[in-house]
């Protein structure tokens, strides 16, 4: 654990050292800021368009940050040669990937933090005041972070196997493809043929479900999200990701990294 919280607090620190981390909770918080106008403009439903817009602003951004910087976390040091030095010391390999996930993971945090006291500062500037039912925005945030969470599982398997630009590629693609899960498992026969439908079908429970961290539409009409849904999608985002990373390790364990 020592190893692992070293490697995890030199990668939150480099990672705070890059300003394209600032510029890009600068670019949410001013979407943020432009939902303010829209919602000003929406006449009845200024708050749902506010928090509509927030989470997307908030997903959007972090979903960059944890593909572009996911996929060089392995590749940085190899190409600047520092993860020979590191490794030379009593570091394992999968020591090394998991502080590199979970440095991410904490500096994933702090940014989301920041964009969504930004959404709460919006709303507290269009309502004046802040009500219980807000409470819903934070369990929106925290299932983006579980999804962002796989999306980082996913970047550093990738770049343990292929390059940085297929990474890249490779993550889009698992991304859009996990989120339009419920409409594979629910392609008619008639639509692809039987044999497309269940191949689609069977692809579709090895595939995130992105769609279970999707709670934007609930949270903006108040609605509340039960407790059990926020425990099954927590241990479902923890067992994933869990997979992805022995995945990782086993493949960087053999990796020649001459």
């Amino acid at each position: 654990m020592k190893n692992i919280g070293a490697v995890a607090l030199n990668t939150f620190r480099e990672a705070v050292r890059d300003r394209v981390l600032y510029n890009l909770v600068f670019f949410a918080l001013l979407m943020i800021g432009a939902a303010i106008l829209v919602g000003q403009i929406s006449i009845g439903i200024e708050e749902v368009v506010i928090v509509s817009l927030g989470l997307s602003a908030i997903s959007f951004i972090g979903l960059l940050m944890a593909v572009f910087i996911g996929v060089g976390l392995v590749s940085k040091e190899m190409d600047k040669r520092t993860i020979y030095a590191l490794l030379a010391k009593p570091v394992r390999r999968w020591e090394f990937l998991v502080g590199k996930f979970a440095g991410l993971i904490f500096t994933l945090a702090v940014n989301t933090a920041a964009m969504a006291a930004g959404l709460f500062l919006a709303l507290l500037y269009v309502r004046h005041t802040l009500q219980r039912s807000d409470a819903g925005l934070l369990v929106a945030v925290y299932f983006i972070l579980l999804k962002l969470a796989i999306v980082v599982a996913l970047a550093l398997l990738f770049s343990c196997a292929t390059t940085s630009l297929l990474s890249i590629l490779y993550c889009a693609g698992f991304y859009v493809a996990g989120s339009f899960v419920q409409q594979m498992r629910t392609l008619r026969n008639d639509m692809a043929g039987p044999a497309a439908a269940t191949v689609m079908r069977w692809l579709s429970y090895l595939l995130p479900n992105f769609e279970n961290f999707s709670v934007t539409g609930p949270v903006a009409h108040g609605v509340a999200i039960p407790g059990a849904l926020i425990l099954q999608t927590t241990l479902y985002a923890a067992l994933y990701c869990v997979v992805l990373m022995a995945a990782a390790a086993i493949i960087f364990s053999h990796k020649n990294l001459k």
